[in-house]
């Protein structure tokens, strides 16, 4: 089940296609795919352990086509620079060893973005991106909502990795719903303030 998303403010030719996948058996595949730069898995590949909502993906997406688009690139490819977007601090190694895939992987959020480029003027298709996933992804697809990305949320990783802990306010919130959208906006604010 692939989402396709057109963000606003990027060009219109400039796609995010994003899937999840739950229950997935091959993540040391896909890792060594990435490892070995393995053109055919350019993705980015994120652990849906550490991802608190939808938002904070199309956030991270942004981010990196922001930075594609301005020549301002700090790692190999868009898809590495959305997995470091993900992270409060600019330490690339921790961003892909905390947010990126691993052999543990269990549940595993997939990002293509597509755009046209100097060896092809037409983006890779969105049916041979689900094609591909289909093919080489050995996990159940799932929907990519905040409820199904609710299962998956490990909220002590999530905390730890966002400096959340002691926080006694957070804590006091009684109404886990209403908890959880304010840790997610402490995210969104850790992610933005990268760098700063």
């Amino acid at each position: 089940m692939l989402d396709t998303i057109a963000l606003d403010l990027v060009p219109a030719d400039h796609q995010v296609h994003v899937a999840l996948f739950r229950g997935v058996q091959n993540a040391g595949f896909l890792h060594s795919q990435l490892l070995a730069r393995n053109a055919a898995f350019e993705y980015a590949f994120i652990d849906a352990s550490v991802v608190a909502s939808r938002t904070q993906i199309l956030a991270a997406a942004f981010r990196a086509l922001a930075a594609k688009l301005s020549d301002n690139l700090k790692t190999p490819n868009v898809h590495s620079e959305l997995v470091t977007s993900l992270s409060p601090s600019n330490n690339i190694a921790d961003a892909y060893r905390r947010f990126g895939i691993s052999p543990a992987t269990k549940d595993l959020v997939v990002v293509k973005i597509t755009y046209p480029s100097d060896s092809a003027s037409t983006p890779v298709s969105r049916d041979a991106i689900e094609k591909h996933l289909a093919e080489n992804v050995e996990g159940t697809p799932a929907e990519f909502s905040d409820d199904e990305l609710a299962v998956s949320t490990d909220w002590t990783k999530v905390k730890k990795y966002y400096k959340l802990n002691g926080l006694p306010w957070l804590d006091a919130i009684k109404d886990e719903q209403e908890r959880k959208l304010q840790m997610d906006e402490l995210v969104l604010g850790a992610m933005a303030l990268r760098g700063v």
